[in-house]
C-alpha cells in the first residue's frame, strides 16, 4: 500500500522546524522533550480520526517524554504510557501530574535560587559568567564511574560546578511533593542551556561552554511550570498514568485493562543509541550510576542499534518467516564484507534489523490480549538506511507483520519527508494506521 499524500506538502521545510511546537502547544509539552519528539498536533489528530472520548483508554507503549499522554490529558482521555528508560520515564510522569500547589512550588524554587546564588557567592562564584576564571579553584566534580558514563565534554567544569551546588540545594526537598518538578527543571535547562551538548543524527559535544548562567536559568524553567500548573490549578482532567516498565511485556503488564486506541512512536532501527540522548541528565541526576547500571537499562529497550544487542537476545525468532526482512539483514552483511567493515558494532547490523522487528512483532502479539475490538492504532516510524545504506522501509513492514498478526492495515499517512545528513538521502516518517478486529 503507497503512503497517503495529505500531509506531504506541508512538512518539506529543514528537519530543525518539523518538530518545532507551536506556541499554544508549550504548556506542559517543554517541560522536558526530546529534540525528534513527533509534535502533540499529530497527537490531536489521530484522537480526532479515531473519534475518542473521555470514556475510551488511550495507550502509548514507547511513550517516551509524554507527548501522547499530555496532549490525551489536554483533551480529557484517559490514558496510559509504558517507558523502558528510567529518566524519560521520569520525565513523562512528571509533566503529567498537575495536582500540585504552583504558588507553594514557586515559593520553594525561590528559596532554592537564593540559597544557591549564596552558596556560589561564598566561593567568589557569580552566576553571570566572570571575565577571569582562573581563580575558580576546589570546583565539584562527578565521580569517576560517573565521568565514565557520560560524552567527554558534555559540561565544562564551571558550569558544572554551579549545577551540582544548585542540585545540592534541590536536593534538600526530596522527601517533598515538590521535588519532582524542581528536578525536571533542572533535566531541561542541565542539557538545552549549561552543556556543551548538540542534536543531530546522534547525540554529540557542539561549541563549549566556558561559562554559563546555571542558577537563574533553572529558575526562569520553573516559573514556566509553576505558570503553566497555575492555568489547570482546581480543574478537572482525565486519569493518566506512566509506567516503568518493557512494552514487549504487556499481557502481564496490563492484565484487566481494555485499550481502545494507540498512538505511539517506538524506536527506529536507526544505529541510534537512545540512551545516549538522555544520558547527561541520567548520570548528575542519579537514574544512572554505573556502567553495569546502563547495561541494565539497555536490556529492556527494544534493539533499535547495535550499542543495545547482547548474547541471548532471540526476538528474531519472531520474524524468521519474513522473506524481506531476512533479505534486507542478508544484503546489509553481504555491504559489509563488500566494503571491508570489520568494527564489532558493523558485523552487528545485520542482527539489529531482525531483533528490532522481531521486538515490534512481540510486542503486537502481547498487545493482542488487552486491546479491545475496533480498537484503532497509529504507529509513528521512519524509514531507514542507516546500516550501510540498506534502505528499510519501517512502516511497510511494520504493516506486513500486523496484517500476518491478524490486524487490519487501514493505510499508511506521510508525515513528513526527511533529510538524512549522514546518508544525504529523504527519508519517509509515516503513520501507520491498524485496527485490531478482535
Amino acid at each position: 500500500m503507497k503512503p497517503s499524500n495529505t500531509l506531504s506538502a506541508h512538512y518539506r521545510e529543514k528537519n530543525s522546524l518539523k518538530n518545532k511546537l507551536d506556541i499554544s502547544d508549550r504548556e506542559f509539552h517543554d517541560w522536558y522533550r526530546f529534540v525528534l519528539s513527533y509534535p502533540p498536533q499529530l497527537v490531536r489528530k489521530y484522537i480526532l480520526d479515531f473519534g475518542l472520548t473521555s470514556n475510551d483508554l488511550l495507550l502509548d507503549p514507547f511513550c517516551g517524554t509524554g507527548t501522547t499522554l499530555v496532549e490525551a490529558k489536554l483533551q480529557n482521555i484517559p490514558s496510559i504510557g509504558i517507558e523502558a528508560n528510567s529518566f524519560v520515564h521520569f520525565a513523562s510522569s512528571v509533566k503529567i501530574n498537575w495536582s500540585i500547589d504552583s504558588t507553594e512550588l514557586l515559593k520553594i524554587a525561590i528559596k532554592i535560587k537564593q540559597n544557591a546564588l549564596k552558596e556560589l557567592a561564598k566561593q567568589n562564584i557569580t552566576d553571570i559568567p566572570a571575565q577571569n576564571t582562573d581563580a575558580i579553584f576546589n570546583l565539584k566534580k562527578l565521580n569517576p564511574e560517573q565521568e565514565k558514563i557520560i560524552l567527554k565534554n558534555s559540561i565544562s567544569p564551571i558550569p558544572l560546578h554551579k549545577c551540582l551546588v544548585l542540585l545540592e540545594e534541590i536536593n534538600k526537598f526530596k522527601k517533598s511533593d515538590f521535588f519532582k518538578y524542581l528536578k525536571i527543571a533542572f533535566g531541561n535547562a542541565l542539557v538545552y542551556k549549561f552543556s556543551n551538548l548538540r542534536f543531530g543524527p546522534e547525540v554529540g559535544v557542539g561549541k563549549i561552554k566556558d561559562d554559563t548562567i546555571v542558577v537563574e536559568t533553572w529558575f526562569t524553567q520553573m516559573e514556566k511550570i509553576c505558570n503553566d500548573l497555575s492555568l489547570v490549578q482546581n480543574k478537572d482532567f482525565a486519569p493518566s498514568e506512566a509506567i516503568f516498565s518493557d512494552s514487549r511485556n504487556l499481557k502481564e503488564l496490563l492484565n484487566g485493562k481494555q485499550i481502545s486506541a494507540v498512538i505511539t512512536s517506538p524506536p527506529y532501527p536507526n544505529e541510534k543509541d537512545y540512551t545516549r540522548t538522555t544520558r547527561l541528565e541520567s548520570v548528575i541526576l542519579g537514574f544512572i550510576n554505573s556502567k553495569e547500571e546502563l547495561r541494565k537499562l539497555k536490556k529492556t529497550l527494544l534493539r533499535s542499534n547495535s550499542r543495545g544487542i547482547y548474547k541471548g537476545d532471540d526476538d528474531d525468532k519472531y520474524v524468521k518467516g519474513f522473506t524481506e526482512i531476512q533479505s534486507i539483514a542478508v544484503e546489509i552483511e553481504k555491504r559489509r564484507l563488500e566494503l571491508g567493515k570489520t568494527s564489532g558494532f558493523e558485523k552487528l547490523y545485520h542482527k539489529v534489523t531482525t531483533l528490532y522487528f522481531g521486538g515490534i512483532a512481540k510486542h503486537l502479539i502481547e498487545l493482542q490480549s488487552i486491546l479491545k475490538p475496533g480498537a484503532q492504532l497509529a504507529y509513528v516510524v521512519g524509514d531507514q538506511a542507516s546500516f550501510l545504506r540498506i534502505m528499510i522501509p519501517t512502516g511497510k513492514l511494520i504493516a506486513e507483520i500486523a496484517e500476518t498478526l491478524g490486524y487490519e492495515l487501514v493505510r499508511i499517512d506521510l508525515f513528513r519527508t526527511r533529510f538524512s545528513t549522514a546518508t544525504k538521502m529523504d527519508l519517509n516518517e509515516e503513520v501507520v494506521i491498524l485496527k485490531w478486529n478482535g
